[in-house]
């Protein structure tokens, strides 16, 4: 058979966005620029959180672990991107492809599920607010939040697994600046139908039925908020979902068009540009959204800033 005398690829080749020297540079100033303001922005929401009484409520819990999970997602990949756009140097080994593969589709698919979360906890404060402090007890946020890290690293698993029991025997050029699924599926020599379909059904599992969920409970908490007599009632209830729900549009949106679709295999230019927002982009995006459109949240950042002038 010729399949014996596959020799199995040692390391992978990381082609990035462009050999020119410049460009690199370019790209370099670039995304450290917006690493920094992914530390800064999610360090800063966990400590404003955390030296305020914001930390008392389930709404800012689940927000500390969204920071913390773009904290870790954007982490595990962006330094490697640095390093090989600073250092020209794009080769990543076996091991630290799936290494790397698999904490990042760890805490992608734990962002998916603390914002399904999140969204049932905005459910549950405005449609059954009198059931609110009984329902989102801290004991079921806490049971919320590791159910949301146990399924992804279960998931994870089995992503990093169907993709890395398949054999790799050359070229060993990667169409990304980071070890995705997609690309690695395309280098495969044996027989990978199997691992598309669990990736195609994996991902409309988590990307596209939460996003259903989601769809869901927004549809029921507008439908409270049009009801509500107060100008003013509905505008403060509707401030504090709107960061929510506009994370939740611009993360499930880009995961759905990334792999639920059949022919996103395919597509390697588009992979990189979506890849690029969702790894690097969001994760910086996402404390700004929540200081910007939550009233509590600024009010907690001027206080501290105040304290800190005044000091």
């Amino acid at each position: 058979m010729q399949e014996a005398n596959w020799t199995q690829v040692s390391e992978f080749i990381l082609l990035g966005f462009s050999d020119r020297l410049e460009v690199q540079l370019s790209l370099f100033l670039l995304f450290l620029l917006i690493y920094l303001l992914t530390l800064i922005g999610n360090l800063g929401m966990i400590v404003l959180i955390q030296t305020e009484s914001l930390r008392h409520s389930p709404m800012y819990f689940f927000l500390t672990n969204l920071s913390f999970v773009d904290l870790c997602f954007s982490s595990s990949i962006t330094p490697r991107f640095l390093y090989d756009l600073f250092m020209g140097k794009k080769v990543i080994s076996y091991n630290a492809c799936a290494t790397q593969m698999w904490f990042s589709a760890t805490f992608a698919t734990i962002e998916c599920y603390l914002l399904v979360a999140m969204a049932y906890d905005r459910f549950v404060a405005i449609c059954n607010p009198l059931l609110y402090p009984v329902t989102m007890t801290k004991n079921i946020c806490l049971k919320l939040v590791f159910g949301c890290y146990v399924v992804g690293i279960v998931i994870s698993i089995v992503h990093t697994h169907g993709t890395f029991r398949l054999s790799f025997c050359g070229p060993n050029d990667i169409t990304s600046y980071f070890c995705d699924i997609p690309p690695l599926l395309r280098l495969s020599c044996s027989d990978n139908y199997v691992s598309k379909i669990v990736l195609f059904v994996a991902s409309a599992f988590v990307v596209v039925l939460n996003a259903v969920i989601v769809l869901i409970s927004y549809i029921c908490i507008l439908s409270t908020i049009l009801r509500m007599r107060s100008s003013t009632g509905r505008r403060k209830t509707f401030s504090t979902c709107a960061s929510h729900l506009m994370t939740v549009i611009l993360y499930f949106g880009t995961l759905t068009f990334m792999y639920s679709q059949p022919g996103g295999l395919e597509a390697v230019e588009q992979d990189k540009v979506v890849s690029v927002f969702y790894t690097i982009v969001i994760p910086m995006l996402n404390p700004a959204i929540y200081s910007l459109r939550n009233e509590e949240v600024k009010k907690a950042l001027k206080k501290k800033l105040n304290w800190k002038i005044f000091l």
